[in-house]
């Protein structure tokens, strides 16, 4: 039986969770980042599609490679956290579904139908990167995700010949707090909600 998380939980999931741009000098295991992996594998996309791709950037020398696809506000910020993530999704999940997906014949439903695969790949690896930043949360890791580079230019770097896309990119590490700007406002339920 499901039970609310306590207010800690709550806290460093969402009330007391910021974006950082400034990193403690503090590494972040492979292992830990494996274990991130499999956390974030778990939660569901449409008919088990798991479209998502991570390319984890662990060494300086991709950090480097990365860097001229970067904005310039977001080369700092990059090359000082310990991890980047490339959070992209693979326009031939489809392939994948007799694994993931063996009850029925759902290939069959993308083969030939670009806009579908399209619409799956970036709707279902967009929630995979979400599931991707509260899993790393989870783990006690901070989180800088970004837009503010090059797709193109990431996609050749790192995705060629794989049919992989980038969608957006992670930072990861152990934020530093003295740092942070106060946090910036939200919409209202008023706003941003209609209960019908």
């Amino acid at each position: 039986m499901n039970t609310p998380l306590n207010d800690s939980a709550l806290q460093q999931l969402f009330t007391e969770a910021r974006t950082f741009s400034n990193w403690q000098d503090k590494a972040v295991s492979r292992e830990l980042l494996e274990r991130l992996f499999t956390l974030a594998s778990l939660p569901p996309t449409a008919a088990n599609t798991n479209p998502a791709r991570l390319v984890f950037l662990t060494t300086p020398e991709a950090k480097q490679t990365l860097a001229p696809a970067l904005s310039p506000g977001n080369v700092d910020k990059t090359l000082s956290a310990p991890v980047t993530v490339i959070v992209a999704h693979d326009t031939a999940f489809y392939e994948h579904l007799p694994q993931l997906f063996p009850h029925t014949d759902a290939r069959s439903w993308y083969v030939g139908n670009d806009a579908l695969i399209q619409k799956t790949a970036f709707q279902n690896g967009s929630l995979q990167g979400a599931y991707l930043i509260m899993a790393a949360r989870a783990l006690g890791l901070d989180c800088g995700p970004m837009g503010g580079f090059d797709n193109a230019k990431v996609d050749e770097l790192f995705l060629a010949g794989t049919g992989w896309k980038s969608n957006f990119l992670l930072n990861l590490g152990y934020g530093d707090r003295s740092r942070l700007h106060p946090r910036n406002p939200r919409l209202s339920l008023e706003q941003a909600a209609r209960f019908l």
